[in-house]
């Protein structure tokens, strides 16, 4: 939402019904406290026949060296079949061996299990965000030791900022295909995509 501060699900059986369809608001932001301010990048998943949301919101709107953009990850669980109507429980965060900015976490299944794949800074490289990729114990809980996918390190990735970020996850047949946002969220914003 333009005011970051709720979570809303529409359905339409068309893209271009998506704009008439009615929102409905299943999760808003506390007034004060952790979570209260710049809700991002939600993304909403079936996992093992359970939806997920997941959210990005900063700890506080300010952190201790006053910066706002210091964002990290959490999930919602729906305890019903319908993400409409069901009841959606408190919001569990997803910790990471970093306590630092991360975002743009996404879900997929291979090999018949489940991972989870987001940006995220690491204070000793330099840039804004890496890509890691974790295994899932649960949809909130990684399992093992995350590995770095990507960093920034071409100039095309480094254009204004050294990021990597937005992962999307697109299967072939037996390719996976993972997309990516690379460098400042001006004109020179670009992808770059990583094939396994």
């Amino acid at each position: 939402m333009p005011e970051y501060d709720r979570l809303e699900i529409r359905r339409a059986a068309t893209l271009a019904g998506l704009p008439e369809a009615e929102p409905v608001v299943v999760w808003h932001k506390p007034d004060t406290g952790p979570m209260s301010a710049l809700i991002w990048a939600p993304e909403l998943h079936l996992i093992d026949g359970q939806w997920y949301l997941y959210l990005r919101p900063p700890p506080t709107r300010r952190d201790i060296d006053g910066l706002l953009f210091q964002h990290r990850m959490y999930a919602l669980v729906c305890s019903d079949a319908d993400p409409l109507t069901g009841h959606w429980q408190p919001v569990r965060r997803v910790h990471t061996p970093l306590d630092s900015f991360s975002l743009d976490a996404t879900h997929f299944v291979h090999q018949g299990k489940n991972w989870y794949l987001w940006a995220q800074k690491d204070p000793a490289i330099p840039g804004n965000s890496n890509l890691y990729l974790a295994e899932l114990l649960n949809p909130w809980t990684l399992k093992g030791t995350p590995q770095m996918l990507t960093r920034p390190e071409y100039d095309w990735e480094c254009a204004g900022f050294c990021v990597n970020e937005g992962p999307a996850v697109i299967r072939h047949g037996q390719t996976l295909f993972v997309t990516y946002s690379a460098s400042a969220t001006d004109e020179n914003y670009c992808l770059g995509m990583l094939r396994h």
